[in-house]
């Protein structure tokens, strides 16, 4: 019984780290882009997006589609830049231990 006692210790305790980690992710921030930087666009831990530069050039209203894509796409690339440090972040948390594939954390 004492390895069972060992193990909800060691479980409350990444209990604690993960819920400090999850209010911690409002304050990473990470910038995607896209058009060769004509379009940047700050995300959070959260993937909330937080901020959108527009280079003059790319705004042509004339092709809004363009715009509309090159927006997504900057969108998409801080989302999965932020989507891996957070994933980093878990990893040190976790100390190496492995989840079942599909299992995300943090929840």
């Amino acid at each position: 019984m004492k390895n069972l006692g060992e193990m909800m210790k060691q479980a409350q305790q990444m209990q604690a780290k993960m819920q400090e980690m999850q209010s911690r992710l409002g304050d990473i921030e990470v910038t995607g882009q896209s058009g060769a930087g004509m379009v940047t666009v700050t995300v959070n831990g959260k993937s909330e997006m937080k901020k959108i530069k527009l280079d003059k050039g790319v705004v042509d209203p004339e092709d809004i589609e363009v715009l509309e894509d090159l927006i997504v796409a900057a969108f998409n690339d801080a989302k999965n830049k932020v989507e891996q440090q957070v994933a980093e972040e878990t990893s040190k948390l976790m100390g190496g231990l492995k989840l079942p594939p599909g299992i995300k954390l943090p929840f």
